[in-house]
């Protein structure tokens, strides 16, 4: 009795484990199914931070966003981009991103450009902490198109303000 005892309690913790692992994939299956992905991020700008409108280098603080697929055509009007305590923004215009392109979304004031690949906050305060943060992208359906965390010290080795994701 005893033995089979134990061969059902180990199929039962066996079932669990591997329920485990069923459950988990579509959760990171889900938040990297997104054709959307960030590529890359200049947390620190070069320089002595100076978030002045005129003279300032919020302009070189930014999120670069990158289209993954190798087919679909995607449309950033709607998505959202905030930082670890819901400092935000939210793309309000339309800015197709073909595969392969990507789009800087630039602190500052500027004009947008599809052409140059840039679209700018129209704000000139900084959004990335220099020392920690998380990056939040979510579709326009609220649903989570990908995230990343990062420190300075851990993410940033040679310590010139830029951490690359997706290789």
């Amino acid at each position: 009795m005893h033995v089979r005892h134990a061969l059902t309690a180990a199929a039962t913790a066996a079932s669990v484990l591997a329920l485990g692992l069923v459950a988990a994939a579509p959760v990171q299956a889900a938040e990297y199914s997104s054709a959307l992905k960030i590529t890359g991020v200049q947390y620190d700008a070069p320089g002595s931070d100076s978030n002045k409108c005129s003279g300032g280098n919020t302009k070189n603080e930014y999120v670069t966003i990158k289209n993954y697929s190798r087919t679909a055509t995607v449309n950033l009007k709607g998505y959202v981009v905030k930082d670890a305590v819901g400092n935000r923004f939210t793309f309000t215009a339309s800015h197709t991103l073909q595969p392969g392109d990507y789009i800087k979304l630039r602190g500052a004031r500027g004009t947008d450009s599809d052409a140059k690949n840039v679209v700018y906050r129209q704000n000139c305060n900084f959004i990335w902490n220099n020392d920690r943060d998380t990056i939040y992208l979510y579709k326009p359906s609220g649903a989570r198109s990908d995230v990343h965390s990062y420190t300075k010290k851990a993410n940033d080795r040679d310590g010139n303000g830029y951490i690359s994701y997706h290789g």
